[in-house]
């Protein structure tokens, strides 16, 4: 509540804040109403201490008042304030000995823009900074109105068998912090929002509950897809800057960057991240040495987060205010990079804006997004969920659109389009695989193009999943093609069958979009993929020649018997029309 700093005993909570130089926090959902608040009220300490801290109503002080004067016991004016079930539950002896633990009061889920974000908030101007900020509250509260939609489950009963959707919606503290915990002091806008567990059940008597755990931890990834795009969008809306894919580490997913920033930049601000990649080293040689392999993907993560944590500084006991250390930032990037790298930031930005959009069109292809989703989960995971293919769905739109609007929902639409044309059940659970049935319906030797692209150990595993990307569009492009010339194409010419069973329709949001495109990927397609397509059409075409052939051989054996040649023959080297000259021949035929 008080950023990086500390606060000294008796020492009221906005003036901590004040000499922090942080804003005080606010709250957001559309929960508040049932404990007496509203979005955008400041978080008081005693608020926080209340919802967050003990499950309590929000007013309990004055609740608990009430009922004493009314005549109530001191247990039943607390029982009043409780939302749900008392924290003291957990903590009797009659309760199971797996339940005798601190319950879980609250999420902490931080917003954290990309690092160009950063360093466009801290070196650019005041209004860069103002709308900078602007965009991140509004895709911070467009994410959480997402999870309250679609995401938030309230449980009871035993093991939680009973859920349904919350019935109003989530109780959110939202706090605003500045700046890393690097050693020097580095520009990071970020927001922590403190989700409270309690919730109202859906019935008549809006009894209180706890929200499903692992309901919001298996959107995480999902969420964070959702908030990048939203930021992505307001960004370009409101400043005209557009995004390109960044590679951090060669073979892994990329980021979306602010383009036209100096890159040089991303290095003087995410010094942390310095530490921990030479902290990393060390950790991975003792993973090796002990299991006699490298580290995967979800070994490497925990490595990183281990080294995160060896390397992480202690608070800084200096506290300054939000204008101080733009100051401090800017002079620290001049002394580094130079004046003419920060006073000409926001105008680089707007003309790499403006040779990107040049190249982006503002159509996504259903068709094309789909296969494009489904094979990088399949070679990434192999058995995945939806939620899986909509954090994917989303990348997708990030790296197709680069900032520009998309339709509401047409995520969902291309999660749909994969699951009914590109995936089949796995089991008796929730989990499906990838089912390619659709692009390769009887060609079995064509089926077997994406085996060497998913077996492939020794490439990473994004390095992969793009490739096998590749070789579906490729196919998706050739089905769209055969079908666009198809009334035109020669007689016998054999057409690569339909890309989904479904008929998505093309997204279009420029009043002259009358056609589907789509922005090229950022990753080449494998040649040996190119070169299997290449000869399925060879294979096409003479399969075509050898029937046209044959239908030629059966009309000459079914066509009249020829006619003797006529007495006054033509001169040497002419043809008379409609006869054929062959060689070692004297009569004509019909052709």
């Amino acid at each position: 509540m008080v950023g990086d700093g500390y606060r000294t005993a008796g020492t009221p909570l906005r003036a901590a804040q004040d000499e922090a130089g942080v804003p005080p926090g606010v709250w957001k959902g559309r929960g508040l109403a049932a404990v007496g608040l509203t979005a955008g009220d400041v978080v008081s300490e005693r608020q926080a201490e209340l919802l967050l801290g003990e499950g309590r109503h929000s007013d309990a002080d004055r609740i608990e008042r009430e009922r004493l004067a009314q005549g109530k016991s001191p247990v039943q004016a607390r029982r009043a304030t409780v939302l749900g079930r008392p924290i003291e539950h957990n903590r009797s002896p009659e309760t199971d000995r797996a339940k005798e633990r601190t319950p879980r009061l609250g999420f902490d889920l931080v917003f954290r823009p990309p690092p160009t974000a950063h360093v466009a908030w801290a070196l650019g101007g005041e209004k860069a900074r103002l709308v900078l900020e602007l965009c991140q509250d509004i895709a911070r509260d467009k994410t959480l109105a997402w999870f309250e939609d679609a995401v938030a489950e309230i449980r009871w009963g035993s093991g939680g068998k009973h859920r349904k959707p919350v019935r109003d919606g989530l109780i959110v503290a939202v706090f605003r912090h500045y700046e890393s915990r690097a050693a020097e002091s580095k520009p990071l806008l970020y927001d922590h929002a403190v989700v409270s567990i309690r919730a109202r059940r859906p019935d008549d008597k809006g009894t209180w509950g706890n929200l499903s755990a692992d309901s919001l931890m298996t959107h995480i990834v999902a969420a964070d897809t959702l908030y990048l795009l939203y930021f992505m969008e307001a960004v370009s809306a409101r400043l005209g800057w557009a995004w390109e894919p960044r590679e951090v580490t060669p073979g892994r997913r990329p980021v979306m960057e602010i383009a036209g920033i100096d890159q040089r930049l991303i290095g003087w601000q995410s010094t942390r991240r310095q530490q921990i990649e030479d902290a990393l080293p060390v950790l991975t040689a003792k993973y090796e040495e002990k299991h006699g392999h490298a580290p995967g993907e979800r070994a490497a993560y925990a490595l990183a987060c281990q080294a995160a944590d060896q390397t992480r500084p202690p608070k800084r006991t200096e506290l300054l205010s939000l204008t101080e250390l733009r100051k401090r930032w800017r002079t620290s990037a001049i002394r580094a990079y130079g004046a003419d790298a920060v006073d000409r930031l926001a105008e680089r930005a707007r003309a790499a804006a403006a040779a990107v959009w040049t190249r982006v069109r503002s159509v996504v292809d259903i068709a094309l997004a789909a296969v494009d989703v489904v094979a990088v989960v399949y070679v990434m995971r192999g058995a995945f969920k939806r939620h899986h293919l909509l954090a994917e769905a989303r990348r997708h739109l990030s790296y197709v659109l680069r900032g520009r609007p998309h339709q509401v929902g047409l995520d969902d639409q291309i999660v749909q389009a994969v699951v009914d044309d590109y995936t089949r059940p796995l089991g008796r659970g929730l989990k499906m695989t990838a089912d390619l049935r659709a692009l390769y319906p009887r060609d079995t030797e064509d089926q077997a193009v994406l085996r060497p692209l998913t077996r492939n150990r020794s490439a990473p595993p994004y390095e992969r999943a793009r490739l096998a990307a590749g070789a579906l569009a490729a196919r998706v492009r050739a089905a769209q093609r055969a079908e666009r010339l198809g009334p035109r194409s020669r007689p016998g010419a054999v057409a690569v069958p339909a890309a989904s069973r479904s008929h998505p329709q093309p997204f279009r949001t420029g009043p002259k979009a009358d056609r589907p495109l789509f922005l090229e990927p950022e990753f080449g397609i494998d040649v040996d993929v190119v070169e299997q397509t290449r000869r399925t059409f060879e294979a096409a075409a003479k399969l075509a020649a050898k029937l046209q052939d044959s239908a030629r051989e059966r009309g000459v054996v079914h066509s009249p018997r020829p006619q003797p040649a006529p007495a006054t023959a033509p001169p040497p080297h002419t043809q008379q029309p409609g006869t054929q000259h062959t060689p070692d021949r004297t009569t004509g035929g019909v052709a």
